[in-house]
């Protein structure tokens, strides 16, 4: 009843999601097109009712919150070709304090690095590998799927690749990721490389190699990954019990996040399930910034950057793939961007912290935009807002065990936490004790 296919962004031409295809005969990329009309003969109520009773089910494969959604997404898989690892439904954490400190009395952030991997990007990677899995059953002559990566998406694609025993290959950029984020996908067993280049070098690296059509290419330049992504902006508002927030804040690097979470919100408009739109707010690290640049100018054109080092590794990309994608939605969206300095993301991550958060630094750059928001009286105390949280803090433990001994190269640290180091001595231990309790 339902189904899909892929739809050529300039050219129109549609192509079967079983073909080995990322852009169409122009070179623009392509868009997973739906049966809309199919989707309309089944209510907005009966929508609803139909996900809310998959929240929390044991019936495979609806126990995640992608797979929940599953017509939405990817209609015509068979169950048995899905791989999953239970992704999605992560926590909306209502940060109270956080929203207090900025005037805020509806802030929340969208957990999505409490995942198998410890990032959203196992979001798009359970429909990317799912397709695949169809396809090599189908006979389509797919040896290996390949990404290029700043370390959570070849994290992702190793633990997917690795459950469904297809062999799995990432190019990392040597010396710019972190050690948790290069031991995922050398744990889950993938074929490594690392390159002596950005992560605009290893993208350029794997497109030309996946001109060998036996490797698949799992960027997301492929839009099978903005599918499971889009699932983010459907969880948000059936968490708030379908209602829409005032206020998103993404931030961004290559922008799929940015196009995936639109293409949610365009979904539940379109079939009722909502009644408005939000507005979508991109954050930047300022060393790594051409979609802010590009947006000062009203959006004329991407001129790619050279990338600078920045603890926002994941992001730090210069010449993004979906840049097209993110500009559309958010000239759709009421969209904005906004530029975060190292010292604005790391203290904002940090104070976040101190209120009971675990906050990685691509966090404290979206945090980082919503402070200058709050400053410049972009926001409403009433509005109710969320940040999307892309990572775990785990993955970036020596970002913040630097924040906190200080080393942060040009980072003040002011929210530093310092270990009190003591003799084993009870008046002594008291003494320090109580003068840190009284500061």
């Amino acid at each position: 009843m339902f189904s899909a296919q892929f739809r050529g962004s300039r050219t129109g031409n549609a192509y079967s999601l079983d073909e080995v295809i990322y852009r169409d005969e122009s070179g623009g990329l392509l868009e997973v097109e739906h049966d809309m009309d199919a989707l309309r003969q089944r209510s907005a109520s009966d929508w609803k009712k139909l996900f809310e009773s998959r929240s929390g089910a044991h019936q495979w494969p609806f126990a995640s919150g992608v797979w929940g959604k599953k017509e939405w997404l990817l209609p015509g898989i068979a169950d048995e070709d899905i791989v999953s690892l239970n992704e999605g439904w992560t926590n909306l954490f209502f940060a109270q304090r956080l929203g207090a400190h900025l005037g805020l009395k509806d802030l929340w952030v969208k957990l999505c690095g409490n995942s198998h991997t410890g990032s959203f990007k196992d979001l798009g990677m359970t429909v990317l590998v799912s397709q695949v899995n169809r396809m090599r059953r189908l006979g389509v002559p797919i040896q290996a799927v390949a990404c290029a990566s700043t370390g959570d998406t070849s994290a992702a694609l190793a633990a997917y690749c690795a459950a469904a025993g297809i062999p799995a290959v990432v190019f990392l950029p040597g010396g710019k990721i972190s050690v948790a984020q290069l031991i995922q996908p050398i744990s889950n067993g993938a074929v490594v490389l690392s390159l002596d280049t950005d992560f605009d070098g290893c993208m350029k690296v794997v497109q030309e190699v996946t001109q060998d059509k036996s490797l698949y290419l799992a960027n997301s330049m492929n839009s099978l990954r903005i599918e499971g992504q889009k699932s983010i902006s459907m969880e948000i508002c059936q968490q708030f019990g379908w209602e829409v927030p005032d206020l998103i804040i993404i931030p961004g690097g290559n922008l799929g996040n940015v196009s995936a979470l639109g293409r949610g919100f365009d979904m539940m408009l379109e079939l009722g399930l909502i009644n408005k739109k939000p507005r979508i707010v991109v954050a930047q690290t300022a060393n790594a910034n051409p979609l802010y640049l590009a947006y000062k100018r009203g959006f004329d054109k991407l001129e790619p950057v050279q990338a600078k080092k920045t603890e926002a590794s994941a992001i730090q990309i210069g010449n993004p793939v979906s840049y097209d994608r993110a500009v559309k939605i958010l000239k759709k969206y009421d969209g904005e961007v906004y530029q975060v300095s190292e010292e604005q993301l790391a203290d904002a991550a940090h104070l976040a912290d101190t209120t009971g958060l675990y906050c990685d630094p691509h966090t404290g750059v979206a945090l980082g935009a919503l402070f200058q928001m709050v400053e410049q009286k972009k926001v409403s105390a009433n509005d109710r807002v969320v940040i999307i949280s892309t990572a775990h803090g785990l993955k970036f433990s020596e970002f913040k065990t630097k924040y906190h001994e200080k080393k942060l190269e040009g980072v003040t640290s002011r929210y530093a936490n310092e270990i009190i180091h003591c003799a084993p001595d009870v008046e002594k231990v008291k003494a320090a004790l109580y003068d840190r309790l009284r500061k």
